[in-house]
């Protein structure tokens, strides 16, 4: 199992709020948008911050802002969804998703590592 890439991803209330602001404070663009299931606005925001990287921006309607330990996930692309997954149960992380084919063409896994923290772990589309 190789890590090919990663990138942090907040949970907001306010989508729009923050992604104008690092818009505007850090001169981001948006790099990629996933629409809300609803049909209004995005759920989903990747930021570009030139070549320096990039940052997800996640709605989530119940993100606590006095609960930051919720309000960041970590996304790690590897090259084999189900190795890794299997490898971080075995390494005493809890499942929160099994390896599932999303939507928008990604395998994600979801797991919490042993200090909690939510850790994605994603191979992108083939």
């Amino acid at each position: 199992m190789t890590v090919t890439s990663l990138f942090p991803i907040l949970a907001t209330r306010d989508l729009p709020r923050i992604v104008s602001f690092y818009e505007q404070v850090l001169g981001a663009t948006i790099d990629y948008r996933f629409p809300s299931p609803e049909g209004e606005g995005d759920a989903y925001v990747s930021l570009r911050f030139g070549a320096a990287g990039a940052l997800g921006v996640g709605s989530d309607p119940d993100a606590a802002p006095e609960v930051p330990h919720d309000r960041i996930a970590l996304w790690f692309y590897v090259d084999d969804v189900d190795a890794a997954f299997a490898a971080a149960l075995r390494a005493e992380a809890s499942e929160e998703r099994a390896p599932t084919d999303m939507p928008w063409g990604e395998r994600v896994a979801q797991v919490r590592e042993p200090d909690g923290n939510l850790v994605n772990l994603a191979a992108p589309p083939h």
